[in-house]
């Protein structure tokens, strides 16, 4: 009988603007026992609801250090052999590839999880959320001028970034993850 080593954990990183699923996503694969840490969870927890509890201008200085620690817990997580999902947008191949760096360091396979949507389809889905924003983390309120503004900074995973394409269909993600994950 040959010992084979275990297999690594893995780190689903996602690339998606407000509206393309990464909730929905991230909570599909908690059931399937990642550990699922939310940046924008976090941010709620300190600083309260977005352009009401704290300015708007003021998020990405306040995000930086929840970055920080969710970073350090992504870290802590996989060293320990946990497979986790990092609920967030990364929108930078830069952004994506020091949250990749980190995962590897770790001892982790990460996987990244592109979620294309159109204009229409984020707009319909966010349109829908700004009714609750105020009671739920993951529901900050957004107008449609700042989804297109979010959109310009944007920019999709290409070729040279390998990744996995979400179709709305949880399904297709977690069969491409199946390989990966290790025997609970």
């Amino acid at each position: 009988m040959t010992n084979v080593p275990p297999k690594p954990p893995v780190c689903v990183l996602m690339a998606g603007l407000p509206g393309s699923g990464k909730t929905t996503l991230s909570r599909t694969l908690t059931a399937r026992g990642f550990v699922r840490l939310c940046p924008d969870e976090e941010m709620f927890r300190r600083h309260g609801v977005y352009g009401v509890d704290f300015p708007r201008g003021v998020f990405p200085v306040l995000e930086q250090p929840v970055l920080a620690d969710v970073a350090i817990e992504l870290r802590n997580h996989l060293k320990a052999g946990h497979s986790v999902v990092v609920d967030h947008g990364f929108w930078t191949p830069e952004d994506r590839a020091k949250w990749r760096a980190i995962a590897t360091d770790a001892g982790a396979a990460p996987v990244l999880v592109y979620l294309a949507a159109s204009h229409a389809e984020l707009w319909e889905r966010i349109s829908r959320r700004n009714a609750f924003h105020a009671n739920d983390p993951n529901s900050i309120y957004f107008s449609e001028s700042d989804l297109q503004r979010y959109r310009t900074r944007f920019v999709p995973p290409q070729a040279d970034e390998p990744h996995v394409r979400y179709d709305g269909d949880p399904a297709n993600v977690t069969r491409a993850l199946d390989a990966r994950i290790p025997p609970t």
